[in-house]
């Protein structure tokens, strides 16, 4: 009994001495309660009084000690507000105010300073990382766990991407970012049993919604994921052991003092700050300048329609017309260029269409000792040396941009690569586009030669199976709500021939979305570069009113709105470039969707074109008057789209 109450008395000491402190969004709204009690670093954190994450865990578990339990909260905490104006032309919003609360939380052990974390509140976003002293004389260490974790009110559900297993897939390639969500799924789940991509979307019951995504990997990390457990946490999970054909290490090594990434939580009542969020960029910074002006835009590539065969001379001679034609500033030429087209044969395509107006970008395998992929060409971007020289000879002949294909990983070594590949390109001019690869992670602000990322069921899923076309509205109402709310996404679409063939004749994967449905997924996939899968016939067998979108269509944006829309049901979103804005939406759900929209970005009187599509998914373009309560009425049917543009 006696050795009872000396436990209970110390219990009772210990929650006495207990630190806890708070942090508010500037707005006062978002409320961040950081607590050592018995020792566990925790926070929480509530929107307008209501509980948004519960007390969750902090802490590090590294190869110099445990720094998850027995800690202790500084009382003294380092505050200051963030303002500051940046700009970057290929992200959501190009011009961005980032206002936020920083606070410096420090938590020690047995009298030691072992970690900072720093947070960053704004009115929608909470930002937090850890810095880590050295200690005498460790210079550096191994987090081999992260006990970050999130723990989701009850009730909540979930809208997920499944991490896939490692070496698996199409040639050993996974994990690339490629499996199916599931939409408002229940909580108490570990997806295929190795957790989750990011970014992360939950829905709080009825009280808002929570997108949890992490930024700032570089490679002084690791690519994490999120492992679902029982009672409503979710926690960081590092690198699976097979990934890389088990090469490298799942642990990331720190020099210290030394940061982790940023672990990001937006949320809100509605669905804005989710699609409008520009965390991702808002919390890093560039790593180098870049070694001149980047140009974006719009592109055409035959390999998404004709697949290996088209890549030969003749037929990207003919995608170079068509993209001068369509007004389209470049051409990716696919795998096998080496083999079917040749080096020499590949200049004299780069002059063609230089006379065009009209860049190449090439493809590339990511190659190496990690994937049996195949295509060529391989064995060049792995290696510094051949790829240097590889990138010197593009410069030379005018080469735009690279796309680089089958990483599958999110090891440090992984990250180490991607960095190596866009600091090398940097110095040659070449903008980068990863597909087969892991989420962007800030990469638009961190590396100015960064173009946009696959990491997702892209359109090349739409050609090899008549099930994804099936189920493609649903996708594309879940894209603007998760992936592509953090960065760029490089998904390849907006076809407007019906079938995924050369001839459009009635063979392979038929297309089930209309054509205005192509046409807004053009305006809701953000990517600074957009490579459509249009084909040269669509000149003459789409309708006119369609390529003649296609022609106008932008690729970058200055600013986001979300209008109306729930994930996996129906979108509807508006992007504006420069004075013009442009709205789209798409509808999945089987039920037409019937909206009466506030559109104050367009005055009263203002003539708008409205593209529509009746039941039959027959699109049809006019011209309507915008009235005095700035109001449209909007039908969109199933696999049908609305788009309306001043």
């Amino acid at each position: 009994m006696k050795h009872f109450l000396v436990i209970a008395a110390l219990l009772i000491c210990s929650a006495i001495k207990a630190e806890e402190k708070q942090i508010t969004s500037p707005d006062g709204k978002i409320l961040v309660t950081i607590s050592d009690k018995n020792g566990q670093p925790t926070y929480s954190i509530s929107y307008n009084g209501t509980p948004f994450i519960n007390s969750s865990p902090l802490g590090l578990v590294t190869n110099i000690g445990d720094f998850s339990r027995e800690m202790s909260l500084g009382q003294n905490v380092r505050s200051n507000r963030i303002d500051e104006n940046y700009t970057l032309p290929n992200i959501k919003q190009s011009n961005v105010h980032y206002v936020a609360t920083e606070a410096v939380y420090q938590f020690s052990q047995q009298g030691k300073a072992i970690y900072d974390v720093i947070f960053r509140i704004s009115d929608r976003d909470v930002a937090f990382k850890y810095k880590m002293y050295s200690q005498k004389e460790t210079l550096s260490c191994i987090v081999k766990e992260e006990v970050t974790g999130f723990v989701l009110p009850d009730g909540s559900t979930t809208f997920l991407c499944p991490q896939s297993k490692p070496m698996g897939g199409f040639a050993r390639t996974s994990p690339s970012y490629e499996t199916p969500y599931k939409a408002d799924d229940p909580m108490g789940k570990n997806g295929w049993g190795e957790g989750y991509t990011f970014p992360c979307l939950f829905r709080n019951s009825d009280k808002g919604w929570i997108l949890i995504s992490e930024t700032g990997v570089d490679s002084k990390y690791c690519g994490s994921r999120l492992l679902g457990h029982e009672n409503g946490l979710y926690t960081i999970g590092f690198p699976q052991e097979g990934e890389m054909n088990g090469n490298g290490t799942t642990a990331p090594g720190l020099a210290l003092p030394g940061e982790t990434p940023w672990r990001t939580i937006t949320l809100g009542e509605t669905l804005a700050p989710i699609v409008e969020t520009t965390v991702s960029f808002d919390v890093v910074k560039s790593l180098y300048a870049a070694s001149g002006k980047y140009e974006y835009g719009r592109g055409s590539w035959s390999w998404i329609i004709g697949m290996d065969g088209s890549t030969n001379y003749e037929e990207q001679l003919r995608y170079i017309d068509f993209s001068a034609a369509m007004g389209y500033q470049s051409v990716l030429v696919d795998a096998l260029w080496d083999r079917q087209i040749g080096y020499d044969k590949i200049e004299q395509l780069a002059k063609y269409g230089a006379q065009k107006g009209v860049s190449l970008y090439l493809w590339y395998n990511s190659n190496g000792y990690w994937n049996d992929a195949p295509q060529s060409p391989r064995g060049i971007m792995d290696n510094a040396i051949a790829r240097r020289k590889e990138m010197k000879w593009m410069q030379s002949i005018g080469i735009r941009g690279i796309k680089v294909d089958f990483f599958g990983g999110d090891k440090q070594v992984t990250m180490q690569l991607y960095e190596d590949i866009l600091a090398d390109a940097n110095e040659y001019g070449l903008l980068v586009i990863f597909h087969g690869c892991t989420l962007p992670r800030g990469w638009e602000r961190m590396y100015p030669n960064y173009a946009s990322s696959e990491a997702v069921l892209a359109s090349e899923n739409l050609h090899f199976s008549q099930g994804s076309c099936d189920s493609e509205a649903f996708n594309a109402c879940l894209h603007p709500f998760i992936r592509n709310t953090v960065g760029s996404m490089d998904f390849g679409g907006s076809a407007l021939n019906k079938y995924y063939n050369s001839d459009n004749a009635p063979r392979g994967s038929r297309r089930m979305t209309s054509d205005v449905f192509a046409l807004a997924t053009a305006v809701l996939f953000q990517s600074p570069v957009q490579h459509f899968a249009l084909a040269p016939n669509n000149l003459t067998d789409a309708p006119e009113w369609a390529i003649g979108f296609m022609k106008e269509v932008p690729t970058t944006w200055d600013e986001v709105r979300f209008i109306d829309g729930y994930p996996g049901k129906y979108v509807v979103m508006a992007r504006r470039h420069g004075d013009k804005w442009y709205i789209a939406g798409v509808n999945a759900q089987k039920e037409t969707v019937k909206l009466k929209i506030a559109l104050p970005m367009f005055m009263p009187g203002n003539q708008v074109r409205v593209f529509s599509d009746n039941e039959e998914l027959q699109g049809n373009v006019k011209q309507v008057k915008v009235n005095k309560k700035q109001e449209l009425q909007l039908t969109m049917p199933c696999n049908g789209g609305i788009l309306i543009v001043e």
